[in-house]
């Protein structure tokens, strides 16, 4: 048997993909070989799966097993969330966590001392300062919300935004002012690409250091080391121009500073960073760990489609 003329189709690298794209109304499927988004009248979108990081499902969607198994293949993470962004209901592990870096990430978490200086690792890079030296992990947490209050007045006071306290209503979206609806989106914007690398890494979402007992602990302790450098500033601008439709002129802002920082570039290698500062050996990895993600071993459509 001859050898192929092309080689195999590998996925592509997390820092190498678009960071998000938003699907409000549709049916996601793949087709005749491609990813693509149906509307209610017959009519095709064609998605480049595989060069995407995240994919935000809104209220308005519908997803097929076939769309599911292809985007876990490229490791492509699905995200459900509610109207605007308003919540994270769940998500799709694209390739699922790698055994060695869990247990890596779980032995850090369980360790005080080692929790405690990534924790404070976390907090050096956030604030681009050193923590005060002899504080508790709920010390640093107190610490740090009064400094984030403070960075939230002061950036509604540059960008001219009326600004009282992040508070807002859940069963009550549209209740909300428009500030806190512009940083609701903006930060599920942020959410959903750090889970895409967290999982893409190989390290468990829940497992977190600052945040815990949630599903998306480690995502919020990731997303908050990047927020005020990225989406903050872009909630309150879009704010400021009080926008007939807030949320999606935040997600296009979001995308935009994504691409310009080139955050996708830099949150892995900030994980890692981040868990090194622990002070734990990192345990190789296993002879049949799994990459990122897992390559079609049989090509997807007809004789007449590459792969």
């Amino acid at each position: 048997m001859t050898e192929p003329i092309l080689p195999q189709l590998k996925p592509t690298l997390m820092k190498d993909r678009v960071s998000i794209i938003f699907i409000e109304k549709g049916t996601l499927d793949v087709l005749d070989g491609a990813f693509v988004v149906v509307d209610k009248n017959g009519v095709r979108t064609h998605i480049p799966v595989g060069g995407v990081a995240c994919i935000m499902l809104e209220p308005g969607t519908r997803v097929s097993h076939a769309a599911v198994t292809l985007a876990s293949r490229v490791g492509c993470l699905l995200v459900w969330i509610g109207d605007g962004g308003v919540r994270l209901y769940a998500s799709g592990q694209p390739g699922g966590a790698r055994a060695d870096r869990l247990l890596y990430q779980a032995k850090i978490a369980l360790d005080d001392d080692a929790r405690l200086k990534v924790v404070r690792k976390m907090y050096a890079m956030r604030f681009k300062e050193a923590p005060p030296e002899k504080r508790s992990i709920e010390q640093l947490r107190g610490i740090e919300g009064v400094r984030v209050r403070k960075m939230y007045e002061l950036l509604a006071k540059q960008y001219s935004v009326s600004w009282k306290t992040r508070n807002y209503d859940y069963d009550e979206w549209g209740s909300g002012d428009i500030s806190n609806r512009c940083l609701s989106s903006a930060t599920a914007c942020l959410y959903g690409i750090c889970e895409a690398a967290i999982l893409a890494a190989g390290y468990a979402p829940a497992v977190g250091f600052i945040h815990t007992g949630k599903p998306q602990s480690f995502v919020y302790d990731i997303a908050d080391v990047f927020k005020f450098e990225t989406v903050v500033p872009v909630a309150f601008r879009i704010a400021s121009k009080n926008p007939k439709e807030p949320e999606r002129d935040v997600r296009l802002a979001c995308r935009d500073a994504f691409r310009q920082s080139r955050l996708l570039n830099r949150i892995i290698p900030a994980i890692e960073e981040i868990l090194a500062a622990g002070g734990m050996e990192k345990p190789k990895a296993h002879e049949e760990a799994v990459p990122m993600a897992i390559p079609n071993k049989e090509g997807i459509g007809d004789a007449g489609h590459r792969g």
